[in-house]
């Protein structure tokens, strides 16, 4: 694949992102005018979930994404009850939620399921995305675990990071993913988030997607990028012609 044509991929899988403690309205609204590219919309929209009626107003033919029990993944349903609630009725079509990965590292593993049973049910139809945190879970089995965890759960999509810790996404840990979803058999998307800002960052779980997945799987219903300042060079790789 050229990197136009994979530029423009990616930029319909992207979920465009802005989650700094110092965004207001008035940011967000200009962060909405990036989604309008000549090229296409991003797969969705990410902002903090106080922010979601802002973004829907700008932009309402894009789907809305927000974050629940972040970045902290506390293992407290309390927040799923409080937060997932309160994001659908603001119009979230998209919940990324942070897995109890600490409860995880402490063998609390029905609890962790618990948390999850509750977070898939209050999500309803709504798209869930698991953040397990891999930098933080280190070992690859317990990378394996939080993933199989979240498949047994019936999440929709597995995602790497919130973006918030010293290690976010990498390519080793996309792997573990994406083979663990594919010896599961089961329709799970996978999503990378953090510390991806250019093409070829990007580039490199694309194919890595598509040389497990098969070259059709990669499509926003399976495959996203999580990102804040990836656009313009997706932009600038299409502009330029290669």
């Amino acid at each position: 694949m050229d990197n136009v044509t994979a530029a423009k991929l990616m930029l319909s899988c992207l979920d465009l992102t802005s989650l700094h403690d110092g965004d207001t309205e008035a940011t967000i609204k200009e962060f909405c005018k990036l989604a309008d590219t000549p090229y296409g919309n991003p797969a969705a929209l990410c902002v903090f979930s106080r922010f979601l009626p802002t973004a829907k107003k700008e932009c309402s033919d894009i789907k809305m994404a927000t974050v629940i029990n972040f970045p902290q993944g506390d293992n407290n349903i309390n927040i799923l009850e409080e937060e997932i609630p309160a994001a659908i009725s603001r119009g979230a079509d998209e919940l990324d939620v942070v897995l109890p990965y600490r409860a995880l590292l402490q063998g609390k593993t029905d609890e962790v399921k618990s948390y999850l049973k509750c977070a898939r049910h209050l999500c309803g139809h709504k798209i869930m995305k698991l953040i397990i945190e891999s930098g933080e879970l280190v070992s690859i089995d317990k990378i394996i675990k939080a993933t199989n965890l979240g498949i047994e759960a019936k999440v929709d999509f597995i995602k790497t990071s919130t973006g918030k810790t010293k290690v976010s996404a990498t390519p080793e840990v996309a792997n573990i993913i994406l083979e663990t979803i594919k010896a599961s058999g089961k329709d799970v998307g996978f999503k990378a988030s953090g510390g991806i800002k250019n093409f070829l960052d990007a580039k490199s779980y694309l194919v890595l997607a598509q040389s497990i997945m098969g070259i059709n799987w990669v499509k926003p219903e399976h495959f996203r990028l999580g990102a804040s300042s990836l656009l313009a060079d997706l932009l600038k790789t299409i502009e330029e012609g290669y």
